[in-house]
């Protein structure tokens, strides 16, 4: 899928990744592709789907 990032939280780790159909996605920076554990607000994406504690969850967030 394709998205955009309109959250991250350096502190904690943690962000979301909003669909271009508007749903929006958390996820950790531990799914960052490229290993880092940092991304910019309004980076492009790609990311697949898991379903964690009930809920999806993006993964192998990647930068387009």
């Amino acid at each position: 899928m394709n998205g955009t990032v309109v959250a991250f939280d350096a502190a904690v780790g943690l962000g979301e990744v909003q669909r271009a159909d508007g749903t929006v996605f958390p996820f950790h920076c531990i799914e960052l592709a490229d290993g880092t554990r940092t991304i910019e607000v309004g980076t492009p994406v790609t990311f697949g789907l898991l379903c964690k504690l009930g809920r999806y969850e993006a993964a192998a967030v990647a930068r387009t």
